[in-house]
């Protein structure tokens, strides 16, 4: 069932060529008819194997490739076109494939550890300190597994026409000092500094949205930041747009990885981040809400040293902001 929430809009892309696909079989059956009425015995070969190669397609087959002069009367565009189509979908297979592939693996993970604590737990000559912590385990897997749940539904939610992007005037100053307050037991639960400069500035957002972006990124920055470190978070406005920046002294982020990171189910350090409780999907969800913001972000980091994230934000609506902001109540 989680799966099947979870499943992003790519995949009811999918579905949508696949149904195109059929359409086409259906219009090119009717005109290799035609020529074959008309007496066009080549066209008509062309035109078979353009359709027995959409057939192989619509069941799934994406090594279709189709070699036909492009001059013989735009067949060979034609073609071209359904060998583009067959690669598209052989990407959007695998790229389903690999969603699945990883859900999987994740709910997996900690569905054995406490299948494993459980069954431990029936074991009679168990000391209470052993009982304790085997509690500890499946209390902190059974929070894991609810975390990658929500961000799951989260992202299927920001990847199809159902999330309520509602956008309104507030102070993004104000937003980031509350959830660094907020967020105040965890950063002082490691005698972390915060070091925090936010220049006033008014922003026409998605609240909620943002919200999570900022959540996500302090809250990484406190994961991944040894006690007694220090965080940075800066606000600025330059050329009509909120810079802000999150920064860190903790562990960093390789070259090779900085590419990748805001891909789902992507880790930097698995086994570091699997022991922190990472999904790898919350950077995927960050960069998400940005996109329909216009907006950008950007990682500079060394190994041993500490990560900065950047996020660039227009300040100016765009025509489609105030559209939305016409067309729903204000906040």
């Amino acid at each position: 069932m989680l799966l099947q929430q979870a499943t992003p809009s790519l995949f009811h892309d999918y579905g949508r060529q696949l149904v195109t696909i059929l359409v086409d079989l259906v219009l090119l059956f009717f005109i290799g008819l035609l020529m074959r009425v008309r007496g066009e015995p080549q066209q008509f070969i062309i035109m078979r194997s353009i359709i027995d190669a959409l057939r192989r397609i619509a069941k799934g087959d994406f090594s279709v490739n189709l070699d036909i002069n492009r001059n013989f009367r735009g067949f060979g565009i034609l073609a071209e076109s359904v060998n583009s189509m067959a690669v598209e979908l052989g990407q959007m297979e695998q790229m389903r494939q690999e969603f699945i592939s990883n859900v999987s693996h994740e709910i997996q993970s900690p569905l054995h550890s406490i299948s494993g604590f459980a069954r431990a737990m029936h074991n009679d000559a168990l000391t209470k300190e052993e009982r304790t912590h085997y509690l500890d385990i499946i209390e902190t897997e059974s929070r894991r597994l609810s975390k990658l749940s929500d961000n799951l539904l989260k992202l299927t939610s920001l990847e199809s026409s159902s999330y309520p992007f509602e956008t309104k005037r507030y102070r993004l100053d104000r937003q980031l000092r509350n959830l660094v307050l907020a967020l105040e037991p965890h950063w002082l639960g490691k005698s972390i500094e915060i070091d925090i400069t936010l220049e006033e500035t008014f922003i026409v957002a998605d609240e909620d949205g943002l919200s999570q972006v900022w959540v996500n990124l302090i809250s990484n920055a406190i994961k991944f930041t040894p006690v007694g470190g220090t965080i940075g978070i800066d606000l600025r406005q330059h050329d009509q747009q909120a810079i802000i920046t999150v920064k860190d002294d903790g562990i960093g982020i390789a070259d090779e990885d900085q590419a990748h990171i805001f891909e789902r189910f992507y880790k930097a350090d698995k086994a570091r981040n699997r022991a922190l409780g990472g999904s790898g999907l919350g950077l995927s969800i960050v960069k998400k809400i940005l996109d329909m913001h216009h907006g950008e972000i950007a990682v500079h980091s060394r190994v041993g040293e500490g990560s900065t994230f950047v996020v660039l934000l227009p300040l100016v609506p765009t025509a489609l902001d105030q559209q939305q902001r016409q067309g729903s109540p204000r906040g």
